[in-house]
């Protein structure tokens, strides 16, 4: 006779009182294990920071306690206060009940090693291109860094920021449509104490940049086509949709780009655009254009980089 494993939601014992729980788990250890198999029994979706139920309980759990992601195992073993154990229980609750993203519950996520505020006013930073920063842009920039650097469509900065922090260099500007996000923008520009080299400023795609030319162009635009957007899990629906969204192939934002850019690179400039998935509408709508797609070692795709010469060679293309 065969038996079936059945898992349902309601074997889980969020519905348990605080009090019961509180008295029945009291260290790390003790709390990673209940969060882990409650976020397994719910069937969430890991896609911003984490991907697993156990690498999520481990980001919830740490960053509950303000503890670093390499703190000593022997802290596991350690008890904790109450006061502890009942913000884990209600960050799990809301987690499962909400589905919002774990970085808007935790107000914090971590991009090219450092930590950045962010709330649903601005996407969470996931970008492969993290690693392209850790390297300095070496591959187009071998012998010295960017100058001048354009975070386009910048949401919380993330990008940017993160290029100042590596290429201590560099100017760098911040450029969005949304004030809320450049809101977010700031506090983090505050937060790193970039402020003398980083700016924020309005701009609808290029518009707010008028004269104004880079060595480097980055952009991690809105570029999710419509039939993706309608058939993203719930998480995704907590970040603001004007930065998903781009039309029916996810280029709306894309060939502005890819018509305006040369204008705002100086001669020897590159242009860096992700485009995750909608990589395949890139290729069917420019396939005259010998778009560089990039490869990353700890995943990603849909990332293109074009020089200021082949934005030249190939405008006819994106008019």
């Amino acid at each position: 006779m065969t038996t079936h494993l059945n898992v349902e939601h309601s074997h889980s014992t969020l519905s348990l009182s605080e009090s019961l729980l509180v008295s029945q788990l009291f260290t790390l250890r003790d709390y990673l294990r209940w969060v882990s198999s409650e976020f397994y029994l719910a069937g969430l979706h890991y896609g911003h920071g984490t991907d697993s139920a156990w690498d999520e309980a481990v980001a919830l759990c740490l960053g509950a306690l303000h503890l670093p992601w390499n703190i000593d195992p022997s802290v596991l073993e350690a008890r904790l206060l109450p006061v502890e154990r009942q913000r884990i229980i209600a960050l799990a609750r809301e987690r499962v009940t909400t589905r919002r993203p774990l970085p808007y519950l935790l107000g914090e996520s971590f991009f090219a090693g450092h930590p950045f505020s962010v709330d649903e006013r601005v996407l969470i930073p996931r970008s492969p291109i993290a690693e392209l920063i850790e390297d300095g842009f070496a591959a187009w920039f071998p012998e010295e860094p960017p100058a001048s650097v354009l975070d386009l469509c910048a949401g919380s900065g993330c990008i940017g920021i993160a290029t100042a922090l590596y290429l201590p260099t560099c100017e760098v500007a911040l450029a969005d449509i949304s004030q809320d996000a450049l809101a977010v923008a700031r506090q983090n520009i505050t937060r790193h104490d970039v402020g003398d080299r980083v700016r924020a400023v309005e701009s609808d795609v290029f518009s707010g940049l008028e004269g104004r030319r880079f060595d480097l162009i980055v952009s991690n635009p809105p570029y999710v086509d419509a039939r993706d957007l309608a058939t993203m899990p719930a998480e995704f629906r907590h970040e603001p949709s004007l930065a998903l969204g781009a039309g029916s192939d996810g280029l709306d934002i894309v060939r502005r780009i890819l018509r305006e850019a040369r204008e705002h690179l100086t001669d020897e400039g590159w242009l860096i655009v992700e485009v995750g998935n909608s990589d395949r509408h890139v290729e069917a709508a420019f396939p005259d254009v010998p778009f560089l797609w990039l490869e990353f070692e700890r995943g990603g795709q849909g990332v293109f980089a074009l020089s200021a010469a082949e934005l030249d060679a190939h405008v006819a293309s994106f008019q």
